[in-house]
């Protein structure tokens, strides 16, 4: 249900001038849905997406309709992060019961388990699936070569962190990792091993996210999403909002940013060049833990405390998918 809609002028119109914008929903899960991701092209030409939940079994889906294509059935504990490779081949996911696990996604098997001594929190994987990053409550991120002769042994453990790390993210091709513990975003080389520099927040990071070039790193902390330059760390721009942001994803070309909040049911969007809320839906029944755009655009997608995932058109009216022009 829109509720609001701002003009390019910034005054709000009327949610009649504009086709209503009716979400999928995509059932599969039993409790809250706290992480979701999309895969770039696969080689068939469709795209993915895969859902991490509490109820411990990830689900992989066809991105540009939601349809189920498989359960990951192998944790005893909730799944906290979950992430795919470019090609949607392989994922990878963190959970409660102290491993992460990588998965085959075209048979849907496990291919390795990495122990940990604690919760793990937040994952991450490089476009070619070779690298995995890791963290939680160890306060340690690890980083594990999947071609290695050992591939269940970390070949870096970066150590500083002084609080749970809840969210981070690989960028293998720079050599760098970049981790959120409380306050504090860190970035560490992967050459010398070592903290480079960090970036320090009034309140808690609640989520790290590249765009989908990766020229950007998104960062959400209280009522704000910064964006980053991913290479440098220098502050690019920042939006204000009016609630509590637990998600942000920029869409593919980087005009609007789509917002989640941890106390609201409302799936915002804004102007990237502007700042102003241009859009406001409704259709969760508890707060939305994560929000991500599709690599093509046409639509987002966001997972909530209701246990569903949703799928909602960035153009709303247009023929997509399961949805038909208005």
């Amino acid at each position: 249900m829109a509720t609001q809609k701002s003009g390019t002028n910034g005054s709000a119109v009327s949610a009649t001038d504009t086709p209503a914008n009716k979400p999928l929903t995509c059932t599969g899960h039993t409790r809250p849905v706290v992480d979701l991701h999309f895969s770039h092209y696969a080689p068939t030409g469709e795209f993915f997406l895969i859902s991490a939940c509490k109820d411990s079994i990830p689900i992989l889906r066809r991105g540009s309709t939601g349809d189920w294509v498989g359960s990951f059935q192998g944790h005893k504990g909730a799944v906290w992060s979950a992430r795919l490779s470019r090609d949607a081949s392989v994922s990878v996911t963190g959970s409660a019961d102290f491993t992460a696990k990588v998965w085959n996604n075209v048979e849907g098997t496990p291919l390795l388990t990495l122990n940990h001594s604690h919760v793990v929190r937040a994952v991450d994987l490089s476009d070619d699936a070779r690298y995995v990053a890791t963290g939680g409550y160890e306060k340690k991120v690890r980083v594990f070569d999947l071609q290695s002769k050992d591939p269940t042994t970390p070949i870096r453990i970066l150590e500083g962190s002084t609080s749970e790390i809840k969210s981070l993210l690989l960028d293998a091709a720079h050599g760098l990792v970049f981790n959120g513990d409380g306050k504090e975003l860190r970035v560490w080389d992967l050459q010398v091993n070592k903290q480079v520099t960090s970036r320090h927040f009034e309140e808690d990071i609640t989520s790290l996210k590249f765009s989908f070039d990766k020229k950007k790193m998104i960062v959400t902390a209280g009522k704000k999403v910064y964006f980053y330059n991913a290479v440098t760390a220098s502050l690019e721009r920042e939006i204000d909002t009016t609630i509590k942001v637990s998600s942000a994803s920029l869409h593919p070309d980087g005009s609007k940013v789509v917002v989640g909040g941890s106390e609201d049911l409302w799936v915002r969007v804004y102007d990237y060049a502007t700042g102003q809320e241009t859009e406001v839906y409704k259709g969760h029944h508890g707060p939305i833990h994560c929000v991500s755009y599709s690599p093509d655009g046409y639509l987002y997608a966001t997972g909530s405390e209701d246990g569903t995932v949703r799928l909602w058109q960035t153009y709303p009216g247009t023929s997509y998918g399961l949805w038909q022009a208005q």
